[in-house]
């Protein structure tokens, strides 16, 4: 069946400029002067929402030490496919080191009432033609997630690799050695030629500073541990049985939040949302797999799919082209579609269509708000529940069950906006407009350290190049790369995820590109006999032109957004939460990348082929 355009409230009914307004003011009262800084590391009594493990006993054992190829901190989505494409580069020798106790990254430790990925499975899965699997829904649970990890790591072999359990506490180069020298809290003491960061970008929980959040005396957990001893059920049966005698507040109405409240306002005694910015959230309709159309893909389709939805979410649909996906995240680019092929697909400008974009951002986001009205019965919580920002400001979210839920008696909307955040807690509770409400418990649905400092992202105290220099101190003031991969003055180092490579709207795709050009260059090192390998100067300098003179500028997107992680609290030190992707789009980075490495002279990268001396 066709994907259809949604219904909007006409452009000519919507006032535009009365609208931006409201969203700045609705920025305003938000914005703290303190920016990231009203967030703390999990030390102390909080420690546990980031050492903790509820899922699984970390078990004794002795220091490694050993001496391996490559290192790869990380064994999430990320640190997979980079182990993957490593062994396909024919290099075996190296080690996932992660604190997790088993393959999965956040969706490990993930495991809160109703978790779901909330974009298209068929895409957000790796790997599903090379393991043979199909995901059971479009939004699959969290746990199948999980073990469909734990399937790719059996079906690649990657277990044998696996360092789990342990935290990398330092990693510093000896350029005698010429080796990367990783310590642990395990007590290991690893040297690695090659070392690559895969931490991923939802690695490290972020706590909210509450003023006396330490003198609270009932029970506190982070979504990202959640405390099933506490809350009855499981990650597999979520029957919250324990919560029928508690008042509960959550804290964070996020992507997180949006998939736990309704099993809250199901089983708990009371439950407080606590909410500073409302997400926009959509209708769910999360289908089961259509068997018939299981019958009907032919091989490469979930490549196919994934570029469809890329184009959809991210870029634009070309003319004949359909959306494969239909959901929240194309429904922008699938209503432009159908207008432009009303209009002849005419040739816009890309400052055109960016005007066009904007138009149908405004109505898209008005229909969202519309939505609230016609589910949420009380109109004073309606009006807290309406996103008043662009599309993208904050992640869209859809659930079928959320604002139903606070039509339950027993759940209360508490909107800490003006207060631009909780007032603060006492021993029995919280205080909102200088009244205390009691509670037995509080679950931060804060999220991560997605756009905070790299030292509080990563949560390695030292990662130090040639000469000693610091990593945090190299790009304080942003990144300086080769492709988004590699740095001058730190040899031997890969870096993931968000920095100046590619950006495809899957993130396990950019993964799989990240990891492949990764293993291309270990790989081609070792066959050349080189010690150390890192870009020149000049290359690097190169690069970050040709990401800044192909840049999209989304800075003042950005700026005109609600405080949150995808804007960095809204610093005057703009940091967005993408990094700086390669401006021409993810398919252009990868047959750049294709080219550059079909050359096979490492251009822009410095090759050391003498051995260390011997002492």
């Amino acid at each position: 069946m066709a994907c259809r355009p949604t219904d909007l409230p006409p452009a000519e009914s919507i006032d535009i400029p009365a609208i931006h307004e409201v969203y700045r003011r609705e920025r305003e009262k938000r914005l703290r002067p303190e920016g990231q800084g009203q967030y703390f590391e999990p030390a102390g009594q909080f420690a546990g929402a980031y050492e903790s493990d509820p899922h699984m006993p970390v078990v004794p054992r002795a220091p490694i030490m050993d001496e391996i190829d490559v290192a790869i901190l990380g064994a999430g989505f990320c640190g997979m496919m980079v182990a993957i494409q490593l062994k396909e580069a024919g290099v075996v020798n190296f080690r996932n080191i992660d604190w997790a106790g088993d393959w999965g990254g956040c969706w490990y430790w993930n495991r809160y009432p109703g978790i779901q990925c909330d974009n298209d499975a068929y895409c957000y899965l790796p790997l599903l033609e090379e393991t043979g699997h199909m995901p059971k829904q479009k939004f699959e649970d969290g746990w199948d997630i999980y073990q469909h990890s734990v399937r790719i790591a059996k079906h690649y072999d990657l277990y044998p690799h696996a360092i789990f359990h342990t935290l990398a506490t330092s990693l510093r180069w000896d350029e005698q050695a010429q080796r990367w020298l990783i310590a642990t809290n395990r007590g290991d003491a690893i040297k690695a030629r090659f070392v690559v960061m895969a931490g991923g970008p939802l690695n490290k929980p972020k706590l909210p500073g509450i003023p006396g959040i330490g003198d609270f005396k009932g029970k506190i957990f982070h979504t990202a541990r959640w405390d099933y001893a506490y809350t009855g059920g499981s990650g597999q049966s979520p029957v919250l049985d324990k919560l029928g005698d508690k008042r509960v507040a959550i804290l964070g109405t996020g992507a997180t939040a949006v998939q736990v409240v309704p099993f809250l306002g199901r089983y708990a005694k009371q439950a407080f949302v606590l909410q500073r910015t409302p997400s926009s959230v959509d209708f769910r309709n999360n289908a089961p797999t259509d068997p018939e159309w299981v019958k009907a893909l032919k091989p490469g389709w979930q490549k196919e799919r994934q570029q469809n939805f890329h184009h959809g979410a991210m870029e634009r649909f070309a003319r004949g082209e359909p959306d494969a996906i239909c959901d929240i995240w194309t429904e922008i680019n699938r209503n432009l579609s159908v207008e432009f092929e009303a209009e002849g697909w005419p040739a816009l400008s890309p400052e055109e269509y960016a005007a066009r974009r904007e138009v149908m951002d405004y109505r898209v986001m008005e229909r969202l708000r519309n939505r609230v009205d016609e589910i949420v019965k009380d109109k004073t919580t309606a009006a807290a529940l309406k996103p008043w920002y662009r599309f993208l400001c904050k992640r869209p979210c859809s659930n079928d069950e959320y604002y139903e839920t606070f039509n339950r008696p027993n759940v209360k909307l508490i909107d800490v906006s003006e207060s631009r955040g909780v007032e603060r807690m006492t021993e029995k509770g919280f205080i909102h407009n200088g009244a205390e409400h009691e509670i037995d418990c509080l679950i931060l649905a804060s999220g991560f350290e997605m756009t905070s400092d790299l030292k509080k992202r990563w949560g390695i105290g030292a990662i130090e190049g040639r000469n000693g220099v610091s990593i945090y101190d190299h790009w304080a003031d942003g990144f300086k790369t080769l492709h988004g991969m590699m740095t001058h003055g730190f040899p031997n180092q890969f870096f993931t995820g968000f920095t100046q490579a590619g950006l495809n709207a899957t993130n396990s795709v950019t993964f799989v590109s990240q990891g492949r050009h990764i293993g291309y260059i270990v790989s081609e090192a070792l066959k050349r006999g080189a010690t150390v390998v890192e870009p020149s100067e000049e290359a690097q300098a190169g690069w970050v032109n040709t990401i800044r003179d192909t840049a999209i500028d989304m800075s003042s997107f950005a700026r005109d957004c609600t405080p949150g992680y995808f804007n960095n609290e809204g610093e005057k030190n703009l940091r967005w939460y993408l990094g700086e992707p390669y401006g021409p789009g993810f398919y252009a980075f990868e047959a750049l990348l294709e080219e550059w490495r079909g050359r096979g002279d490492l251009a822009g990268l410095m090759l050391t082929a003498r051995m260390p001396e011997l002492v």
